[in-house]
């Protein structure tokens, strides 16, 4: 480092009106310092967290949902917390065996037998009368709340900018990724995160293979819609319809604010 401030030193000694020239701003240098920012960008990742909490709690207040749970009769049994944790779909039983590693006897260590057991069903046996109880309890433990962080990046968030990166898709493609993989994980059946992106690339390529951005996000929409129909509990698409393609046909490519959208006849506004 020395060396090169040695030499870079002596360049604007020798040439000091070209050193006073490069202190002007470079657009293109700019541009790219730009197109390199990601959804997980901290100022990003809070709009993707507050969009997501629209469609899945009718809120922008995501915080609060720390302790939301209910059984919305989706077939998942209890859906709860900031991302939506299901107690039939396994990711409820990851975050409080996760929870009770860092944690050891917390409040809903007790559950854990029954939780495995109910894992892939609807059924509540073992969890009720108290488990929504213990779980809004356990919710003012700051322990907890990181718990949820911790998971849903590592099961969600991570793996949807990662695969967008590598995509070469950008904020908004990597959010559309996100709210996909929080909708249907990333399993093996048809549904799935994965071959929702699979049935995509049949249709356009995404830029990391030449493709046009715009296309493919569409493209990838349009067989998200198709995997929401397959479900009752999903059939409503309008977290696609006037949300996410209400940004993409704005050519809102990085996500930026203001944004206008509706979930479900719910109108919605980040600043």
């Amino acid at each position: 480092m020395l060396a090169i401030g040695a030499l870079l030193g002596s360049a604007l000694i020798a040439v000091p009106v070209a050193a006073h020239a490069t202190t002007a701003p470079d657009p293109t240098a700019q541009a790219a310092v730009v197109a390199a920012v990601g959804l997980d960008d901290p100022a990003k990742k809070e709009i993707a967290m507050k969009i997501v909490s629209s469609a899945e709690n009718s809120s922008l207040d995501w915080k609060a949902q720390y302790k939301y749970i209910e059984d919305i009769d989706d077939g998942r049994g209890y859906t709860a917390g900031i991302i939506g944790f299901c107690s039939g779909t396994g990711d409820m039983l990851d975050l409080v065996e996760y929870y009770t590693q860092i944690k050891p006897g917390n409040v809903l260590a007790k559950y854990l037998p029954a939780l495995r057991k109910v894992d892939g069903s609807d059924s509540h046996a073992g969890l009720d009368p108290n488990f929504t109880k213990d779980w809004a309890k356990a919710a003012q433990d700051a322990d907890f709340r990181k718990a949820q962080d911790h998971e849903r990046d590592r099961v969600y968030f991570n793996p949807s900018v990662n695969q967008g990166k590598a995509d070469g898709i950008g904020v908004l493609g990597q959010f559309i990724y996100y709210d996909a993989i929080v909708m249907h994980g990333d399993g093996g059946d048809s549904t799935s995160f994965r071959n929702i992106r699979k049935r995509a690339l049949s249709k356009a390529k995404p830029p990391s293979q030449g493709g046009n951005e715009t296309a493919y996000l569409n493209a990838f929409l349009d067989a998200r819609v198709w995997a929401m129909k397959q479900e009752e509990a999903h059939s409503d698409t309008s977290r696609v319809d006037t949300a996410q393609r209400v940004f993409l046909k704005k050519g809102n490519l990085n996500l930026n604010t203001p944004l206008d959208w509706k979930v479900y006849g719910d109108s919605f506004h980040i600043g």
